[in-house]
């Protein structure tokens, strides 16, 4: 599909294919969603030949399902994001995702997908729709990114975020050098994880090495 939608357009295609695909009803009825033909937005969607009316009820065309799978998709990455690396909770969280993805335009989703670790199900269990990201990343065996405790001896990463709410835990690991962008050289296991960032050398806990997350 060429050209790009409103923001509305993409909130009632995402309405939509939850009803439909998810819900496994094959029409709806307009006034769920809500939508009437004399919004703009109705215009947009059967312009572009997303959606088909009958009797007060609509569908989505196979082109609809396609681009409300993407869209949905997008939302619950967004979401994901928000309260898995940000620690946004609450309604806040969803507030924001629902700000954040009409941002996440393809090869954006993608680097937010490799980013979480191609995640099947969104915070509240419910399916992400996969991407050829995901796909491929099943294909090949590569995990993305991942905690440092999924390394093994002399494996090294790069690092991509720290995942702590305590301050203090997130003081000392900047002050090791545990900065996004930085590399990092696992060195041993056990009984304590010893690794190196440039020429430092640090022993840290299981707890806390589960808190840093490194792209392989």
């Amino acid at each position: 599909m060429n050209g790009k939608l409103s923001e509305k357009a993409e909130e009632i295609l995402e309405k939509l294919w939850m009803e439909t695909e998810e819900e496994g009803n094959l029409f709806t009825d307009m006034e769920k969603i809500p939508l009437t033909p004399h919004e703009p937005v109705f215009q947009e969607l059967t312009d572009w030949a997303l959606i088909e009316v009958k009797e007060g009820q609509v569908a989505l065309r196979p082109e609809g399902k396609e681009e409300g799978r993407k869209i949905v998709r997008r939302f619950r990455l967004a979401e994901l994001l928000m309260m898995d690396v940000f620690n946004i909770r609450g309604e806040a969280a969803r507030e924001k995702a629902c700000q954040f993805e009409h941002l996440l335009n393809e090869g954006v989703d993608i680097k937010v997908c490799t980013l979480l670790n191609h995640p099947s199900t969104c915070p509240h269990g419910k399916p992400i729709p996969p991407g050829e990201c995901c796909i491929e990343a099943q294909r090949s065996g590569n995990l993305g990114i991942v905690p440092l405790t999924e390394l093994k001896p002399n494996e090294e990463g790069e690092i991509a975020y720290i995942q702590t709410e305590d301050n203090k835990k997130m003081q000392k690991l900047m002050a090791m050098g545990v900065l996004p962008g930085n590399r990092i050289l696992l060195k041993q296991t056990f009984p304590s994880y010893i690794f190196s960032v440039g020429y430092s050398e640090f022993a840290i806990d299981t707890n806390m090495a589960r808190e840093i997350f490194v792209r392989r």
